[in-house]
């Protein structure tokens, strides 16, 4: 079942206003965890961490910012 894009709209803000920051805290103490590597592979994990959130949530971002394609025409 495709999602609407009312509920695609409110799932991306949810995502954007709960689940980044909460990944972002997780990813951060989990890096911590360990000893600190060297600068370059610490900056390759935090990008890489960066880029994968995105990846899943691809289909609810998509067309988002773009006018609602069911509203009925002026």
């Amino acid at each position: 079942m495709a999602l609407s894009y009312r509920t695609r709209k409110r799932l991306s803000v949810l995502i954007l206003l709960v689940a980044l920051p909460a990944y972002i805290i997780v990813a951060i103490t989990l890096v911590g965890l360990f000893d600190r590597p060297p600068f370059l592979l610490e900056l390759a994990i935090y990008v890489g961490l960066g880029v994968i959130w995105a990846f899943p949530l691809k289909a609810i971002f998509k067309g988002v910012g773009q006018p609602d394609p069911d509203a009925p025409e002026e």
